[in-house]
C-alpha cells in the first residue's frame, strides 16, 4: 500500500520558503508555547510553523542590546587628570601668545664647526660661548647673527675676537648658499648683508632666546668690563645709544705705537660714521687709560648690552674694535674705501690720515702730571730756537727718533740689524746746513748757532755715542736707564740702600720679552720661561713700570711732533707714523718736514 502523499495544492499561500539544509528547522520547545512532536508522523504535527516564522539571519543584529563589559584596568586618578589639564592649557597658551607676537616658537640654530661642519639645534640649546650663528624659523628662512651669552664675560678675548672674525665670513657664506647665491667675498667696506640680524632685532623677532627685565638690563651694562669714563650713576639718566663703536685695549703684543694708531683711527671713523664711542681698558698692559691719559669725549648716551657688541660684520649696529680684529675693520676692504685711488703718491693715504689726525686731536691729552710738563718742555726748546741777537730767522730744530730693540728696519742691507746713528747725525747735518743756506746773508751764522737736534730713541746707550752726546733728549721728566746707570747710581756695595734685584737695564732698546718680565724675579722669569707672558697675571709693581714706560713713550711722541721743525725717523717704527700725525699733513707731507730713511716708503697708517 502506497504511503499518503501531502497535497499542498490547496493552500492558501502562493510562495514558500524553503530553508537551507543546514539549518535547524526545528522549534523551540518554548516557541509559542507548543509542544514537540512525538514523531515525525504525527498527527499533531504540521508545517505551518515553517511558513509563519521568520527564519535565522546569522548576519543581522541582535534585537537585545548587548550588555557594556566592565573594565578592570585602574582608571587615571584626579591629580594625573589635573596635571593633563594644566599642561594641555599651557600648551595652547603658549601657542595663542606665539601667534598674537608673531614669534617663531622654534627656529634652528646652527653654527660653524671644524672642517666645514655644521651644528643644528634647537633655539634654546644655543652654543655658551660666543660664537656666530645661523638661524633658520619655521618658514624656513635662513639668518645668521653673532651670539654671546648675556652673562659672558666682557671682553672676550683675544682669541676670541679672532675666532668669532673668522668665523662670522664662514657663517655668511653659508647662509648664500642656503639662499642659492654662491659664497662670493664681498669687497665693499660698507656692504650690507641681506641675511644678517643685529642681535637686539634677533632677539624682539624671538631669533635668539634673550633675558627680559629690568633687572637684568642693569646687571647687563655693569658686568665685567670697565669702559674709560663712562659714569656709573648715568644708567638712569641716559638711554641707550643707537650706534656705537668700542676699541678693546688689549692686544698680544707689547708695543704701544700700534695700538695707539688703531685707537686714533677707530676714533676717527666712529665720528665719520655717527657711532658713539667708548675705550674699554680691561685688561690692557699698560694698566689704566687714564693714567696716561685724559679720558675721551664721552657721549650723552649709556653704552649698550655688552652681548650686543660684536666685532662683525662691520654694519652691525654696536661695533668692537681691538688690535685682535684689526684685519676685519682696517684690512682690504678698508683700505679700498679709505685711499684716494686717484692718486699714486702719499695723497692716496690722505683718507686714513684724517681719521688718524682726528683721533689724535680728540685722544691725544696726557694726564694732569704730564702735559704740563710737556707743554713747558716745548716752550723752552723754542725759545732756545729762537734768534734775539739780530738774526731774521730762528734756529731750526731737528727731532730724531731712534728704534732699536726687537724691531729691525725695512731696508733691506739694515734689515738684520740697525741703521747706523751716523746716516741720523748725517741727515741732521744736511737738514740744518740746507735751512742755513737758504736764509738771507745777514744772520745765517746766528741761525745754525740756534739750531739744534732733540732725540728720542727706546735705547738709553744712543744719548752717551759720538753722534748725539751734544744733542739734547726729547723729555726728562721720565728716563729709561742702562744696567750701567743704574750701577753708578750705588757705586759702593757696603754702603745699605735699597735692593735692585740684578739690576734690570734696557741696553740694546725695548725688547717685548723684557717687558713682559718686568717687574718679576729672576726666579719667577726662569720658571715662566716656557709660559706665555701676557696670560700670567701681572703684580702692581710690574703694572707701575709699564706704566711709566708708556707715559715716557707719550712725552717723547708730544715733544717731538710739537717742538721740531723737522722730524728724521725710520717708517718701519709706528712711533715714526705717529710723530707724522701729530705734525699735521700740511705741515708733515705738503712741507716735506717728516723725513723718513727707511728705504724708498711713504707714509702709511697701518700694515697689517
Amino acid at each position: 500500500m502506497m504511503p499518503p502523499t501531502l497535497d499542498l495544492s490547496q493552500s492558501t499561500h502562493a510562495k514558500m520558503i524553503v530553508s537551507p539544509p543546514r539549518i535547524n528547522l526545528r522549534r523551540a520547545a518554548s516557541y509559542q508555547h507548543e509542544k514537540a512532536p512525538l514523531s515525525a508522523t504525527s498527527s499533531r504535527f504540521n508545517f505551518n510553523h515553517l511558513m509563519f516564522s521568520p527564519p535565522p539571519s546569522p548576519g543581522l543584529p541582535a534585537l537585545v542590546p548587548r550588555p557594556r563589559k566592565i573594565s578592570n584596568g585602574p582608571r587615571p586618578s584626579r591629580v594625573v587628570r589635573a596635571v593633563m589639564w594644566v599642561l594641555g592649557l599651557a600648551l595652547v597658551t603658549f601657542v595663542v601668545r606665539a601667534v598674537v607676537r608673531k614669534e617663531v616658537s622654534v627656529p634652528v640654530v646652527s653654527w660653524a664647526l671644524d672642517r666645514e661642519e655644521y651644528e643644528m639645534v634647537g633655539q634654546y640649546d644655543l652654543p655658551d660661548f660666543p660664537t656666530p650663528i645661523a638661524v633658520t624659523d619655521r618658514s624656513g628662512r635662513s639668518k645668521w647673527t653673532v651670539s654671546i651669552p648675556p652673562t659672558y664675560s666682557f671682553p672676550l678675548s683675544v682669541k676670541e675676537y679672532s675666532d668669532i672674525c673668522v668665523k662670522c665670513q664662514e657663517v655668511a657664506a653659508h647662509v648664500r648658499e642656503l639662499h642659492g647665491h654662491t659664497s662670493q667675498a664681498q669687497t665693499n667696506y660698507y656692504y650690507e648683508d641681506p641675511y644678517f640680524i643685529d642681535v637686539k632685532d634677533a632677539e624682539k623677532r624671538g631669533l635668539l632666546p634673550g633675558v627680559e627685565g629690568k633687572a637684568w638690563k642693569v646687571t647687563a651694562q655693569a658686568q665685567d668690563g670697565h669702559l674709560v669714563g663712562d659714569r656709573a650713576d648715568g644708567l638712569v639718566d641716559r638711554g641707550i645709544c643707537k650706534t656705537s663703536l668700542t676699541f678693546v685695549l688689549e692686544s698680544a703684543g707689547a708695543g704701544l705705537g700700534p695700538t695707539l694708531m688703531m685707537l686714533w683711527m677707530a676714533y676717527g671713523l666712529a665720528q665719520k660714521e655717527k657711532r658713539s664711542f667708548f675705550i674699554d681698558d680691561s685688561r690692557w698692559v699698560y694698566g689704566e687709560y687714564m693714567a696716561i691719559f685724559k679720558p675721551p669725549p664721552m657721549p650723552d648716551c649709556n653704552p649698550p648690552p655688552r652681548h650686543e657688541m660684536v666685532p662683525c660684520p662691520h654694519t652691525a649696529r654696536h661695533l668692537v674694535v681691538s688690535p685682535a680684529t684689526a684685519s676685519e675693520t682696517f684690512g682690504k676692504n678698508f683700505n679700498a674705501e679709505y685711499e684716494n685711488h686717484r692718486r699714486s703718491n702719499v695723497d692716496r693715504e690722505k683718507p686714513k690720515y684724517d681719521l688718524a689726525r682726528t683721533g689724535y686731536e680728540a685722544l691725544f691729552r696726557l694726564n694732569d702730571e704730564d702735559h704740563p710738563y710737556v707743554e713747558h718742555r716745548v716752550k723752552e726748546l723754542r725759545s732756545r730756537a729762537k734768534a734775539t741777537d739780530g738774526a731774521y730767522h730762528d734756529g731750526m730744530i731737528v727731532g730724531v727718533h731712534i728704534r732699536h730693540g726687537d724691531l729691525h728696519p725695512y731696508e733691506y742691507q739694515y734689515n738684520g740689524a740697525y741703521i747706523p746713528l751716523t746716516i741720523y747725525a748725517q741727515r741732521s747735518k744736511e737738514i740744518i746746513e740746507e735751512y742755513h743756506n737758504s736764509t738771507t746773508p745777514l744772520g745765517g751764522d746766528l741761525v745754525a748757532k740756534h739750531s739744534f737736534s732733540i732725540v728720542a730713541s727706546d735705547d738709553p746707550d744712543v744719548y752717551e755715542t759720538e753722534e748725539f752726546s751734544s744733542s739734547i733728549r726729547a723729555q726728562e721728566q721720565i728716563k729709561l736707564a742702562s744696567k750701567q746707570h743704574i750701577q753708578s747710581a750705588n757705586p759702593d756695595k757696603s754702603v745699605m740702600h735699597k735692593f735692585v734685584d740684578e739690576t734690570f737695564g734696557w741696553e740694546g732698546g725695548f725688547f717685548a720679552t723684557m717687558f713682559w718680565n718686568l717687574g718679576r724675579s729672576t726666579i719667577n722669569n726662569a720658571n715662566a720661561a716656557g709660559k706665555s707672558q701676557p696670560s700670567l697675571r701681572p703684580s702692581a709693581e710690574t703694572m707701575r713700570l709699564r706704566g711709566l714706560i708708556g707715559r715716557a713713550y707719550a712725552m717723547d711722541l708730544a715733544v717731538l711732533g710739537q717742538a721740531s721743525d723737522t722730524v728724521i725717523c725710520t717708517m718701519s717704527a709706528m712711533a715714526c707714523r705717529l710723530i707724522a700725525v701729530i705734525m699735521g699733513w700740511e705741515k708733515a707731507m705738503d712741507d716735506g718736514k717728516w723725513v723718513n730713511i727707511d728705504g724708498d716708503f711713504q707714509w702709511t697708517a697701518l700694515s697689517l
